[in-house]
Parts: C-alpha cells; sequence; structure tokens
C-alpha cells in the first residue's frame, strides 16, 4: 500500500463505519454505491482486471454500459465528480472520438465480444451539455460497435438549462427510455447558493416538453438538505415535483464528500447559509415520500418512488446490484467485469494518453471474492428495504441468516430492520438511514476507511 493511499484511509468515513448520524452534517462521504470501499482499489489488481477481460463471461451474467459524459455548465458545490466546465467543442468531439475508441477496444476482449448490454447509462457530469450533433454522431458510432437496440433501459441523466425540444427529440431518437432530470430544487434561491446552473424557469420550460417527446418513464431528482433550504421551500418542490407526475421521484440527503467546495468551506468555517442536520434532512425525506404517498406514488427503494412498481423498472440499478457486468466508458468512470471492481483514470491526459497507446484507461482495481460478492449484494440490494434469504441461499449457498446473524440482531435490537422467516425488511427508520447501517455487514478489515 502506498503511504497516500494508507493516510486516505485514516480518514474514516461514515460509509465505512457503523454511526448513528443524528447531528450536523459533518464532511465524509455516506452514499454506499460499492463494496469493499473503493480506497482499497489499487493498481495491483490490475492484472485480475486484464485477465477477466481475457475470459469467457460468467454465464447468466448480464452485460451493461455506463458512458461518463464529464461535462457541465457549472460546478456545483456539493458535485464529488470527476466534471469539468472549461471544454470547447472541439474538446468535447475529441472526447466523444475517444469514448467510442475505448468502446472498440473492449469489443475485442473475450469477456465483451458478441454480447449485447441489457442496459445503457449516460451519467455525468451532464450528458445533455453535449450537442445534438456530437450526441447523434456519438451513439451511431458507439453501435456500430456494439448496438444496444435491444437494450431493455436506456437512461440519460440531464440539466434543464441544458434542453431544447429539438436536443430532447434527438436524446429519443438514439433510444434513451429513461430520462432522469436533476432539479434537485424548485427554489431559485436554493439553487443558487448551491451553484446549480439552472433556475426555475428552466424547469418549468422543459416539463411539457418531456411529454410531448414521449420517453417511457421521466424521472425527476430532488435533494433533501441543500445549503439554504427551509421547510417551507422543501415542502413547495415536493409539491411541483408531484403537480408534474413523472412516472419516478428520486430523493437525496444531502452530503459533503471531502473534495467538494462546501466541504472546503466547512472545514474553513466560511459555509455561505445553513445546511441542514441529519435529523432534519431525515424528516424532510420522510415527508416527501409521504406526500408522494398521497398522490399514489410507491416506496422502490430508499431513495426513489414510483406510479407503477409493476410495470416500473430500473435496470441499470436492479443489475448492477444483482452483480451485472458492466463496461466503463470515459474519464474515471467505474465497471464491474466477472467480479473485478475497475476505474478509470480521472485524468484527462492520462485518459488520452492510454488510449492513444491502443490500452484501454483503467488505473484500479479490485478482485472480489465469493463471500465479498455476497456482501456487496446483501448490502446493496438492502437499500430496496426488503431481502430474500433464498435468493441469496440460490445464488451464493449461503443463509445470511446466519451469516450476518450479529449485524442482524444489532440492527434489529435497534429497530433498524425486522428479520421475520426468510426476509429482512428495513422499518421506516432504517429505510431512511439504510447507507449508514450498512457498514455493519462490514469485514472488519474494510470497515473505518476513507470510502473513496
Amino acid at each position: 500500500m502506498s503511504e497516500r493511499a494508507s493516510d486516505e484511509r485514516a480518514v474514516a468515513d461514515p460509509a465505512t463505519t457503523r454511526t448513528d448520524l443524528e447531528g450536523d452534517t459533518g464532511v465524509g462521504s455516506v452514499f454506499v454505491s460499492n463494496y469493499p470501499a473503493y480506497s482499497f482499489w489499487s493498481a495491483g489488481a490490475l492484472p485480475a482486471f486484464e485477465q477477466a477481460l481475457d475470459s469467457p463471461p460468467r454465464p447468466g451474467v448480464p452485460l451493461g454500459l455506463y458512458l461518463h459524459i464529464p461535462f457541465c455548465r457549472k460546478r456545483c458545490k456539493f458535485c464529488y465528480f470527476r466534471v469539468y466546465t472549461d471544454k470547447n467543442a472541439d474538446q468535447v468531439e475529441q472526447y466523444s472520438d475517444a469514448l467510442v475508441q475505448e468502446q472498440a477496444l473492449y469489443a475485442e476482449r473475450a469477456a465483451i465480444a458478441g454480447r449485447a448490454p441489457k442496459f445503457v447509462y449516460f451519467g455525468g457530469g451532464t450528458p445533455s451539455y453535449i450537442s445534438v450533433k456530437h450526441l447523434e454522431d456519438l451513439a451511431s458510432r458507439l453501435q456500430a460497435i456494439v448496438p444496444w437496440d435491444e437494450a431493455e433501459e436506456v437512461t440519460f441523466e440531464c440539466e434543464p438549462g441544458t434542453l431544447s425540444k429539438p436536443k430532447l427529440e434527438a436524446i429519443r431518437g438514439i433510444g434513451v427510455t429513461r430520462l432522469s432530470l436533476g432539479i434537485e430544487s424548485f427554489d431559485d434561491q436554493v439553487l443558487e447558493l448551491n451553484g446549480r446552473a439552472h433556475v426555475s424557469k428552466e424547469i418549468y420550460r422543459v416539463l411539457p416538453w418531456l411529454r410531448e417527446v414521449g420517453f417511457q418513464q421521466v424521472n425527476i431528482d430532488l435533494i433533501a438538505g441543500m445549503v439554504g433550504e427551509t421547510w417551507e421551500s422543501w415542502r413547495d418542490s415536493v409539491q411541483k415535483a408531484i403537480d408534474f407526475g413523472p412516472e419516478t421521484v428520486t430523493v437525496y440527503q444531502m452530503e459533503l464528500p471531502f473534495n467538494t467546495r462546501f466541504s472546503k468551506q466547512y472545514l474553513e468555517g466560511q459555509l455561505e447559509a445553513p445546511l441542514a442536520d441529519w435529523n432534519t434532512k431525515r424528516a424532510w425525506h420522510a415527508y416527501a415520500f409521504d406526500e408522494l404517498a398521497k398522490a399514489g406514488y410507491e416506496v422502490s427503494s430508499a431513495y426513489t418512488m414510483v406510479k407503477d412498481k409493476e410495470s416500473t423498472r430500473f435496470m441499470y440499478r436492479s443489475s448492477l446490484w444483482q452483480g451485472a457486468d458492466m463496461m466503463a466508458l470515459g474519464v474515471s468512470s467505474f465497471g464491474h467485469i466477472s467480479g473485478v471492481h475497475f476505474q478509470n483514470t480521472s485524468q484527462w491526459d492520462e485518459y488520452f494518453e492510454a488510449l492513444g497507446a491502443g490500452r484501454l484507461a483503467a488505473n484500479r482495481a479490485f478482485a472480489t471474492d465469493a463471500d465479498q460478492q455476497l456482501t456487496r449484494e446483501m448490502i446493496l440490494q438492502l437499500k430496496l428495504g426488503e431481502i430474500h434469504a433464498e435468493y441469496f441461499r440460490a445464488k451464493f449457498g449461503v443463509d445470511i441468516r446466519e451469516r450476518f446473524a450479529g449485524a442482524f440482531a444489532t440492527l434489529g435490537e435497534q429497530g433498524m430492520l425486522e428479520l421475520v422467516d426468510g426476509t429482512v425488511k428495513l422499518t421506516r427508520d432504517g429505510l431512511l438511514r439504510v447507507d449508514s447501517l450498512l457498514p455493519e455487514f462490514y469485514a472488519p478489515e474494510y470497515q473505518h476507511a476513507r470510502y473513496t
């Protein structure tokens, strides 16, 4: 382990440390998206990644495609993703060329060759930042290598101010079925304080176009507890989301990972407006879920309410949480191949240098064993609010009630979950704080560490 990696792990995040988040929002990652934590991934595991690519895929495991589009009009003050606000049209085109080249390199490998993606996800950054010309050209060239016309879901993230009706028509035209709109708040003051690029009038301009273009699913993202949020502004945003009536509404709780502008201000005592504490954020989250339920929505996960649970499927979420493979294209993107996690370099020049040399741009990886794969799937699926022991017994030959008996007992005593026969079900309180519960299931060596 490098000295730098060791130092980073010495700073424990809530995402790796079982803690009751009750008071002020401090600096550190809370949201859990993978296991073991990213800080344990290393360049030393890259040979395992290469070996996985050169081996036949695991039978019955679906494949997905993730494309990281790292361009934004502005960098939000709470953003911790790799994004750029200074790239011109020529650089966007150069990046598109690199994505196509990267896709071609993957398509030659044994683990990928001949497989059709079950899902595709355009994430960011802001995928809707790029022009219609660049988008259509990129999609056409990518699909010439690995077609996604049979994918069950194609998701595309958008920022309202980057959209026009022709662009939405182009997005629909490349096969997008699920459009996710990063609204976060309908309050202009809150949007401005948090560095969002869009304003409310851009939201209202876009909403009618979404229906006219005819996406199968429209999702609205809201964030509970952004800087400057109040009960009044939060209630208003929730009601406006309900009034529009998207197929799904996703609610996140504001956090402050280490590498954000707000985190720096917080540590320096210079945060420009109040930030809600954890109890308040959970209350706002609960309020949103209650109001959405009154409007006919159902709980789909700890974050998402859906209009029709039977017909609304999240292939990206469900597939990843059940161990799917995923090609990851673009700077800093994450993927998974045959039980091996990997991430591309987060450096713009290094990304292009790797592809220019005819090699993939992954710069760290982690090869999981069967127990780590079991733990990963279980903690991620627990975010659904309910898991069944039979699924894990059939797939891993393990009874999770025995394997994690201590953790289940502890969380049961704390009122966070109930264990009835073969079903583990989170209580309402457990659902609203699920990410802070998950480190209870981690192996000791992956606890109390830097998450990223």
